[in-house]
């Protein structure tokens, strides 16, 4: 195995350094604000320390975390939101992407460059037509209706990563599969899902992450209280004042909570598949 040298070990140490610091000095900033009960207004200057440093935020946004709504009724609609909207992707997107990596029909060019065109369009741009059919399916104000907005969203790439993972499985092994008299559908679900299962993960991962995170489209497609996100709740502290941003840093942090947890299991299960390589 090819050795760096002693100045570029030490290069890739400083870059490397310099994008931790990058990525850790808002979680930083943001642990400090939730740590800190003197913040009550906008911050107006950077401090490293907390100036009287408590943990009381945290229980005051456990209990009442907006308005009259609990911090585990927010959470739980937004992994409730996330996990629809992630599961219906994976599942619409799996059996797309073995189409689109297998067959030969007519369109399948033209299709494929649809969802690349579609993944790169702004939500912004989609915001009027979805509230128009959403208005028409009376699905507009309803949790189905926003785990299908995400689900649309997520899709494309869901779909485009999926195909690469299905075109790199081998193909003999779903001839094998079907010379010993599986079906079809046997091979896809015994053979090509297995393999691509690292893909799946992380196609799961992306698109829980924009469902959980997102507060813009929730707030045109949500009105009544009981769906509410927990992004969608800070986003509406931060709008409607008043709030301490104690408060407010604390709820994104007690946020960062699930996804983490949900990052470590997948990371695992996606590295002990690719180590191990393909099922026997």
């Amino acid at each position: 195995m090819h050795r760096l040298s002693a100045s570029r070990q030490a290069l890739c140490q400083a870059a490397l350094l310099l994008v931790g610091i990058f990525v850790l000095l808002p979680l930083w900033s943001l642990s400090r604000l939730a740590l800190d009960g003197a913040i009550k207004s906008v911050p107006t200057a950077f401090m490293l320390w907390p100036q009287q440093p408590t943990l009381g935020v945290f229980g005051q946004v456990w209990q009442r975390a907006s308005q009259s709504l609990s911090f585990l009724g927010l959470l739980a609609n937004s992994l409730w939101v996330s996990c629809l909207a992630a599961g219906l992707s994976v599942v619409m997107g799996a059996s797309t992407a073995y189409a689109f990596a297998r067959l030969r029909f007519a369109g399948r060019r033209v299709g494929l460059l649809s969802l690349l065109v579609g993944a790169f369009l702004p939500p912004v741009a989609l915001m009027t037509p979805l509230y128009l059919i959403l208005e028409s399916l009376h699905l507009r104000d309803s949790t189905f209706g926003l785990v299908l907005v995400y689900a649309a969203f997520s899709l494309p790439f869901c779909i485009w990563n999926m195909r690469a993972a299905f075109q790199a499985a081998p193909r003999e092994l779903e001839e094998a599969a079907a010379l010993d008299g599986a079906t079809p559908l046997g091979c896809f679900l015994r053979v090509a899902l297995p393999l691509a299962l690292p893909a799946i993960g992380t196609a799961a991962l992306v698109a829980f992450l924009g469902a959980y995170s997102e507060f813009a489209v929730g707030w045109l497609f949500v009105e009544n209280g009981r769906d509410v996100t927990l992004a969608m709740a800070i986003w509406g502290m931060r709008t409607m004042g008043g709030v301490p941003w104690s408060q407010i840093a604390a709820m994104a942090i007690l946020m960062t909570l699930p996804v983490t947890a949900v990052f470590l299991v997948l990371r695992k299960a996606l590295f002990d598949r690719m180590a191990f390589g393909s099922p026997e």
